[in-house]
């Protein structure tokens, strides 16, 4: 009788044990410094979709974690194991993240130095357009042109030394395509001007 006593005992003890689980909180923490880590470092803007993946799977195991609360029996073992690999999915988020930037920022700075050659080219090129009657008003044209893309050039550097870089990445494209057209309708009018000439 004693032994069946203490035998029922020691199930009641681990019956109250296992209904009082506790909510995993220094898990959620944890979890919770990590995403806010990844989005301090602009996850949300560089890598939008693994961020977005990363925020609903919190929202799930939140919402496992609340219907494991209702339960007379309570475990939050699978919720802890769930926390702990969101947890390193947000550290690697972070590591991810500026990795990102990083190659952001050197496409747009070979983009700059490719847009300094065209600068000099450009300027090469209008001193020798040709410069009669037509020809002037559309050099006066493009010098304005070379003067927007000179503005736009020193305004992506700017971008970036703010740390904006999508934006950056976007104007970069933009000033360098422009600048180029420019380039080539130079040319263009350059070669026709050189074969008269001869």
């Amino acid at each position: 009788m004693k032994k069946s006593f203490v035998a029922m005992a020691v199930i009641a003890m681990a019956l109250l044990f296992v209904g009082c689980a506790k909510v995993p909180q220094a898990e959620l923490d944890a979890t919770n410094a990590a995403i806010e880590k990844a989005k301090m470092a602009e996850a949300p803007v560089y890598l939008e979709p693994a961020y977005t993946a990363i925020i609903d799977s919190l929202n799930v195991i939140n919402a496992e974690i609340e219907a494991n609360k209702g339960k007379l029996f309570k475990n939050f073992n699978e919720a802890k194991v769930k926390l702990a690999t969101l947890e390193t999915k947000a550290n690697e988020l972070v590591v991810s993240t500026e990795a990102k930037k990083e190659s952001i920022k050197q496409g747009v700075n070979t983009v700059l130095a490719e847009l300094q050659l065209l600068a000099t080219e450009n300027a090469t090129l209008v001193e020798n357009a040709p410069k009669g009657k037509e020809g002037k008003a559309a050099i006066e044209a493009i010098k304005g042109e070379l003067t927007v893309i000179d503005a736009a050039t020193a305004e992506v550097n700017q971008l970036v030394t703010d740390g904006k870089l999508i934006t950056a990445q976007s104007k970069a494209k933009a000033t360098y395509d422009k600048a180029m057209s420019i380039n080539l309708e130079l040319k263009t009018v350059v070669e026709k001007y050189n074969k008269k000439r001869k």
